[in-house]
């Protein structure tokens, strides 16, 4: 049974404001184009594509398309704009404020984290020492991915991840790529550390691993996304060790992080588990039947390490909940009669 997060009140909008924050980021050429993009697109659009004597290209709506050199979205890729290796280069001197060398430690990840938490994934030659990578030159592709803070997202689940003395159920939010896990796991945390009384939830501390900093969105250290006020976040950080470090040092009561799939992140979800901490986290996955099929995410599961599963998908619209499950007797907790329920807000 599905049950979707409707479009209407979970597409919260890009104001002008932030249009031309991520297009400051763009090299003037690019920048000139992007002004005739059509604004309604720019409110749903999740990615901005550079690919070196590719055509230019973005992402939004559940398809892709081209773009013209007079900002036409378009399907024929003969017509879209050609992008050039300074096209990259100029961009990314805008994205670096002109200091490559200032954001060498990122590069190593693969991408740089911008104001407002927009992340840039950067693709081109690595340059590694030692079996580890050193830097990276020669760029031929960026990607911009737009972070969307939707508050109120989980309003309509939250009651699921709580039990009747107000304790947060152990929970694994699972979806393929791109459905909303990131956006959906944000809000929780915020119902979370915030406390939400009309679920007997009052607020907790979380600790949150920010392995590859799309959780926090943070920039230059400081979360560009609302986690609420008892929220630590250690961004850019390994999951393992950082479940470790907040277990020694913050004393949280709900440990979240995303993507688990390591046996060392396993070994260190055993330490928070047995330490009493709750665990929300997440993983890349298309069925229950998929999640039992991976390695660490199965043994996980079938130990009844999760109390509750969220399955996400794209079917109906991005973040089309596919069904709440009980992570011990396997039935699905949705119900009928909340199938189509309207949230009439994004906040409480």
């Amino acid at each position: 049974m599905n049950y979707k997060m409707q479009s209407n009140f979970i597409k919260k909008e890009l104001n002008n404001d932030v249009h031309l924050q991520l297009e400051q980021y763009l090299c003037p050429e690019l920048r000139k184009i992007f002004g005739k993009v059509p604004k309604e697109f720019k409110k749903t659009m999740e990615e901005i594509r550079l690919r070196v004597n590719q055509p230019l290209m973005v992402y939004g709506n559940n398809e892709d398309h081209f773009v013209s050199a007079e900002g036409e979205l378009i399907k024929d890729r003969e017509k879209g704009f050609l992008v050039r290796g300074p096209n990259i280069q100029n961009t990314l001197q805008f994205i670096s404020n002109y200091s490559i060398y200032a954001v060498e430690e990122e590069l190593k990840r693969g991408y740089i984290t911008v104001t407002g938490g927009h992340r840039v994934g950067i693709v081109g030659k690595v340059i590694s020492e030692k079996n580890t990578i050193k830097t990276m030159r020669d760029f031929s592709g960026l990607n911009i991915r737009i972070s969307r803070e939707k508050k109120g997202v989980a309003n309509p689940i939250i009651k699921y991840l709580v039990d009747s003395s107000g304790k947060v159920y152990n929970t694994l939010i699972a979806s393929p790529p791109q459905c909303g896990k990131t956006t959906l796991l944000r809000d929780i945390i915020r119902h979370i550390s915030n406390g939400l009384p009309r679920v007997g939830l009052k607020g907790m501390k979380v600790g949150v691993v920010d392995e590859r900093s799309e959780i926090g969105g943070s920039f230059q250290g400081n979360p560009q996304n609302d986690l609420g006020v008892r929220t630590d976040l250690l961004d850019a950080c390994p999951k393992a060790e950082g479940m470790m470090m907040l277990i020694r040092a913050m004393s949280p009561e709900v440990i979240v992080t995303d993507e688990v799939g390591r046996y060392e992140d396993s070994i260190a979800i055993e330490e928070a588990l047995m330490a009493g901490i709750r665990l929300i986290t997440t993983v890349h996955g298309n069925s229950l039947e998929d999640l039992l099929n991976k390695k660490v995410i199965g043994e996980l599961i079938k130990s009844n390490t999760f109390q509750r599963i969220i399955l996400l998908s794209n079917k109906d619209d991005v973040g089309t909940i596919e069904g709440i499950f009980d992570g011990n007797k396997g039935n699905n907790l949705i119900s009928g009669s909340i199938r189509n329920r309207v949230v009439n807000s994004y906040d409480d």
